[in-house]
């Protein structure tokens, strides 16, 4: 099949017959100054070969560094398997499974994710995925509007632990959609909620707290305190959670007496690799109870006439199955294909195997931040429990030791100080089970390095 399946023959008889002098008029109707100009940055297109030369040469700028960068992107190990079942053409050409008679295979990979999700949440239901785990919050957050009838002021109070990037798409997807953020401030010495700060929130009716578990700091917030104080005011509470650390921590279907309401995060740690940005996908689940508010689709098992067991779609609360005002969301998607890799990497590692990777990851961390506090100028922001992420604190400015690390090879984590300026120079650091003692050793020594020939 030609790339573009209509010569101009073909466009000048199909304009001829509709009567239209150009494509152009047939946008006649849109003002002139709402239409986009001349992509005037975009350059002259290629042919195929080069375009293959460029990409290439591209590929090759792509440094292989040593990396020690989390903020919500994780570099684990992905077993081979993974992406060579992923990647073969029953997967990797499958398209949404709308003709349910045809997708059996499709349908009962997606239902076997929703049953991993489920177990790993210790929740009751969930959807097929949606775009990332940023776009989830902003989700999980609308859903909590429509379901809390009770307190439906739509005011969300959101810990300043939370993502910087996740409020930022909060505010951006729902902003205009009845949902007011209240951000409350961090203890500044655990890294983790005022709980104190609470207190001053009692009667303003919140329609949902949020929960990040590990928080953006790597730190453990008090889960079960903050869940049964939000329920006993009519809140809903909606978790944000890291599913490596799931393999370890309580989930949040057993936070405080009631369990969480709704859950979602970012999937990209089971088994999708960093890639320039993406792409990624995020999970979404819940209480059966709240299972009609749900965005998206659910993929559910049921048996013919015969009694075979069969799958296929329901719930499809989409602007592809329903009227567009009548959509419980307009922007959700289903990354298949990543959800895909999730789910034979769940499958492969088991519950034992993820905890082992949690628990390593865990288990560098903290060598690595015992590394790296014993240089001089470096200090622990907190002093609190984490997972496999923690803060530093520099006795100068983060950028300018962060550009010579990445020149010997390293990048040496996310510069805070744009986001969180109160805690000084504060640098976020991150290490899975992919890093060696070798690895932790040899940040230390550069840091130290760096640190002494900039004094």
């Amino acid at each position: 099949m030609p790339f573009i399946p209509h010569t101009e023959t073909d466009v000048r008889e199909m304009l001829a017959v509709i009567g239209a002098p150009t494509i152009e008029a047939l946008f006649d109707e849109i003002p002139p100054a709402l239409r986009a100009q001349p992509l005037k940055q975009v350059p002259e297109a290629l042919p195929e070969m080069g375009i293959s030369q460029l990409m290439h040469a591209r590929a090759a700028q792509d440094a292989v560094a040593l990396n020690f960068i989390g903020a919500g992107a994780y570099e684990h190990h992905i077993p081979a398997a993974v992406w060579e079942i992923t990647t073969r053409g029953e997967f990797y050409s499958a398209y949404t499974p709308y003709q349910a008679e045809a997708s059996q295979g499709t349908l009962q990979l997606l239902y076997e994710y929703q049953t991993m999700i489920c177990a790993l949440t210790a929740m009751e239901v969930s959807n097929a995925s949606l775009y990332d785990g940023a776009s989830g919050l902003g989700e999980a957050l609308l859903m909590a509007l429509r379901a809390n009838r009770k307190n439906g002021s739509g005011r969300v109070l959101i810990p300043d632990t939370v993502h910087p990037r996740y409020r930022d798409v909060v505010n951006a997807t729902t902003g205009a959609q009845g949902i007011e953020s209240v951000i409350l401030p961090f203890d500044a010495s655990t890294g983790t909620l005022d709980l104190a700060g609470l207190d001053a929130h009692s009667d303003a009716a919140p329609t949902a707290v949020v929960i990040q578990q590990p928080n953006f700091f790597g730190q453990l917030e008090a889960v079960d305190a903050i869940t049964d104080w939000a329920h006993a005011r009519g809140a809903l509470v909606v978790a944000v959670v890291n599913p490596t650390a799931l393999a370890l921590l309580k989930p949040p279907g057993e936070w405080g007496a009631q369990g969480a309401d709704i859950v979602c995060g970012e999937g990209q740690p089971l088994g999708a690799p960093l890639s320039s940005g993406g792409p990624y996908f995020g999970f979404l689940t819940a209480r059966q109870a709240l299972v009609r508010e749900m965005p998206g689709r659910i993929v559910g098992r049921t048996v013919d006439l015969e009694g075979k067991p069969g799958f296929t779609l329901t719930l499809q609360a989409r602007e592809q199955h329903i009227r567009r005002a009548k959509a419980k969301s307009n922007i959700c998607t289903n990354q298949g294909l990543l959800v895909t890799a999730a789910t034979i990497y769940m499958s492969l590692l088991g519950p034992e195997g993820l905890a082992r990777v949690a628990a390593a990851s865990h288990r560098n961390t903290q060598t690595l931040l015992g590394l790296l506090t014993a240089i001089d100028g470096v200090r622990a922001a907190f002093q609190a429990p984490g997972f496999h992420e923690a803060v530093i604190v520099l006795d100068r400015p983060v950028a300018p030791v962060l550009a010579q690390l990445a020149g010997q090879g390293i990048l040496g984590g996310m510069d805070l100080t744009a986001d969180y300026p109160t805690l000084g120079n504060a640098l976020l650091v991150c290490a899975t089970e992919t890093k060696s003692p070798e690895h932790l050793r040899q940040y230390a020594d550069a840091l130290r390095s760096v640190l002494a020939s900039t004094q």
